[in-house]
This record gives structure tokens, sequence and C-alpha cells, in this order.
């Protein structure tokens, strides 16, 4: 479905990130796993993404360092002569009430986040609309549609994300550029994997569906916009969350 393709994850060493990039490696994209700080995890994944016979490689990039993305994306382009894909889904958190939040929390999240989404599309814009064809995926959050009390921060990294995703669907669509976001909701990750049990059945009280989502569910979701299944597919925010933000 993908073969032929290249793709940039970033932030693909653990998590949703990884198995994005196992799901595109699987459908037969050659996957440029970036890492900011998991380089032992990038380097697993690019070997769990060899041992099934597909191509993929790690590269270290601090995505909110603008210069340092424009240096990657040139190289990766330089040297696979394309980039088909680009996933956004490197992030953090720095969760606190906001009369308690730091400036620095703030700045932070916003600058990896958000900031960091813009440097990566604003650099592979040029290299697509020379192809005249490609496809992005910004990982934003059901936080960034409703909202989560102590993650002022997050939220607006990733309703921002949001924001950006239509206006860039706008300005690349008559290039043959689709731009699109997918909001997760829970996911079973490391993550969530600490969170109190009390806490963890208070959110699945908020799922219709009753359970959270595995990481290879958002992945599927991710491929599925990368392909051409969804060539008429763009400016949208898909949601997978259960139904959470219903």
């Amino acid at each position: 479905m993908l073969t032929g393709k290249v793709a940039l994850v970033t932030g693909a060493g653990a998590g949703i990130g990884k198995a994005i990039a196992l799901g595109l490696a699987k459908c037969g994209a050659t996957v440029i796993v970036n890492y900011m700080h998991s380089k032992t995890g990038a380097d697993a994944v690019v070997e769990e993404i060899v041992s099934m016979g597909g191509n993929a490689e790690a590269i270290q990039c601090s995505v909110n360092e603008y210069d340092a993305v424009a240096d990657m994306i040139k190289d990766v382009a330089k040297r696979y002569g394309r980039i088909d894909i680009l996933v956004n889904n490197a992030g953090i958190t720095k969760d606190n009430l906001l009369m308690m939040m730091k400036e620095a929390d703030f700045d932070d999240v916003i600058d990896v986040n958000l900031k960091g989404t813009f440097n990566t599309m604003r650099h592979i814009a040029r290299q697509m609309m020379k192809q005249k064809c490609g496809s992005i995926i910004n990982i934003s959050s059901v936080v960034g549609v409703m909202g989560n009390a102590g993650q002022v921060n997050y939220a607006a990294s990733k309703a921002g994300i949001i924001g950006m995703t239509k206006s860039m669907a706008r300005e690349l669509g008559s290039r043959n550029i689709r731009v699109n976001a997918v909001a997760p909701g829970f996911v079973e990750t490391a993550m969530t994997a600490a969170l109190p049990d009390e806490i963890k059945e208070a959110g699945k009280a908020q799922i219709p569906l009753g359970r959270f989502a595995t990481p290879e569910e958002v992945a599927n979701t991710v491929v599925f916009l990368a392909s051409d299944n969804a060539a008429y597919i763009t400016g949208q925010v898909l949601h997978v969350d259960g139904g959470m933000a219903m």
C-alpha cells in the first residue's frame, strides 16, 4: 500500500510513535525514525523494522530547533530523493494547574509540541511542493478539543496543531499535498500504565467504548491517512478516542 514511499515520523522511539513507524513499515514504506533523547529506543524500532524485511534508519533531531529540522529534512530528501509522508508525533507534557504552572513549563510544551510541528511542516513543504504530492499527519489530542484541567499548556499546543492543520491543508491542497490530524484519547502506553487504577477507571467511564485505545489503533488511522485510500481527505481531524469527545 505504501511501497516506494519514504516516511518521516517524529518522536518515534516509543509509544504511539513506535507503533506508527512499525505500521508504515509493514505497509512497505521506508521509515525515518526521528528521536530527541531515546537513541536506544529508536535503534530498537529500526532493528524491528529491518528484521521484518523493511527499511528504516534513526535520526536524532530536536524538532523545536528550527535550523536542525531544516538540516534533517534536507539530508533525508537528498539521500532518498523524496519524502512522501510526514507524521508529527513528537510531544511532551509538563502538567500542572494554571495557578501553579511555571512559565518555563508552558513555554517548553508549546516549543516542542506546537513550534516543533510548525518547523517540520515549514521545511518539508518545499520538498513536497517539488514532488507535487505528499501527506502530512499531525498528532493532536482529545485534550485539544475538550480541554483538560491541569493541562493548559498541552491543550493549547494540541488545539494549535488543529488550527495549523486546517490552515496548511488550505495552503497546500492545490499542490496535491494533504494535511490531516489525528486526535487520540486515552491510549495504552507507559504513561497511562503508570496512572493509579482509580484514575484509569474514571477515564474509562468517560469513554462510550469503555476502554483505552492501543497504540496500533492510532497507527492504523495514520497509515490510512498516509495512503491513497485517503486521497480525497484533507483538513480533517479524525478522533481515535472511543467516542470520548462525541
